[in-house]
């Protein structure tokens, strides 16, 4: 059976994305033993990615993003209590 290239394009962005997770959490325990806040650290990370995001897609590409966001969140993905079946 040979895999599909867009599989294997998927299977390469969700290595990437967990790789980026793992930076993410290292840079949050970073802070955290600095003594930042949890808000302020969330607010930092939010502002910056916010910021690439219209460099990089413009604004109406960031707000895109911010929809999307919404609408993961408001079905529960990014919920601490969400259990993956």
């Amino acid at each position: 059976m040979q895999i599909a290239r867009n599989d294997i394009d998927d299977m390469i962005v969700h290595e990437k994305m967990q790789a980026a997770l793992e930076y993410q959490n290292e840079a949050w325990a970073d802070g955290r033993a600095d003594g930042i806040e949890p808000e302020i650290i969330a607010d930092a990370a939010i502002a910056l990615a916010m910021r690439e995001t219209i460099r990089l897609h413009g604004e109406a590409g960031a707000e895109a993003m911010l929809e999307s966001l919404k609408e993961r969140m408001l079905a529960g993905e990014f919920s601490p209590d969400r259990r993956i079946q």
